[in-house]
């Protein structure tokens, strides 16, 4: 097969995994303009139509979906081939994609990647940051991250991180304005930083516990964001309050550029966990990722 014809089925194939050109681009390491450039003239050389193309959605065609049902396997097959071969060589090699939300990657990876990217220097790491319920097994990654409650039974889980727990905190300059919060219920009062849930699109309500009662409070305030980084600098800037990781808060709280409330109400959740398919065979590259950052309690 000429090396033109096999980079355009390659292209093909994944816009056809992602339905979305800009995924696709991002994967491959190309721009969008030069995959879809790519694609046309792989339709105009094959006289069909492989792609539907709205302003929102991209999926084959029925006659490209013929054609992913006919390569796939091939490329698969190649894939696997060259997993084998960089395991002969003893040494694990290959791509690992991992979701997860923007506060694991200071928790968890931060500390320990640049050790584990050192001692695999033929494995490449992709971190995606996303807050939401991500479908790891339709958006192809390896595993994702979430607190260990919130993962489906069928999966496996394995434990990356201690308990989180959560504190929530303002600026010095903000409380002399505004006074602290006695009780949760008090927030309502307060100009609280909210963070928009991308799965579901609601505001994250922030939660609770005390004497073994659990109870969430549903803020308001002027400013809303989609990630924790943010809303935490939200909250050094003096706009108002923020609900974050203790241990993101922390460094501040000591420093006097934060300062916390409402400890005693608090929660601690499952700390972090790593999760993927039970069925899934593990490449030596993500066998060892997945022993790098085993949490081991002291």
């Amino acid at each position: 097969m000429p090396r033109d014809e096999f980079s355009e089925m390659r292209a093909f194939l994944e816009v056809a995994r992602e339905r979305s050109f800009t995924r696709a681009a991002t994967k491959l390491g190309v721009t969008r303009s030069a995959l879809s450039h790519t694609i046309r003239a792989m339709e105009e050389r094959l006289g069909v139509r492989l792609l539907s193309r709205t302003t929102r959605d991209v999926a084959p065609t029925a006659t490209g979906e013929r054609l992913v049902e006919s390569i796939e396997p091939h490329f698969e097959s190649i894939a696997a081939g060259i997993s084998a071969i960089s395991a002969l060589r003893g040494q694990p090699s290959g791509q690992i994609r991992i979701v997860c939300p923007d506060d694991a990657v200071n928790l968890v990876f931060r500390p320990r990647l640049p050790a584990f990217l050192r001692d695999y220097p033929d494995i490449n790491v992709e971190l995606i940051v996303d807050n939401g319920f991500t479908n790891i097994v339709e958006r192809q990654f390896d595993a994702g991250v979430r607190l260990g409650e919130a993962i489906a039974r069928d999966m496996v889980a394995v434990r990356i991180g201690p308990d989180v727990g959560y504190a929530v905190v303002g600026s010095p300059d903000y409380f002399a304005r505004r006074g602290a919060p006695k009780s949760p219920q008090d927030l309502t009062d307060h100009n609280c930083i909210n963070l928009r849930l991308p799965s579901s699109g609601a505001l994250y309500a922030w939660e609770f516990r005390k004497n073994g009662r659990e109870f969430s409070v549903r803020v308001d305030g002027q400013l809303t964001l989609n990630n924790i980084a943010p809303a935490l600098d939200a909250a050094l800037d003096g706009i108002g309050l923020a609900y974050a990781p203790k241990d993101l808060v922390q460094p501040h709280v000591e420093g006097g550029r934060l300062e916390e409330v409402l400890a005693d109400w608090c929660p601690t959740f499952q700390g972090y966990h790593l999760y993927y398919p039970s069925r899934r065979n593990q490449s030596p590259a993500f066998a060892a990722f997945v022993a790098a950052f085993r949490y081991q309690s002291r």
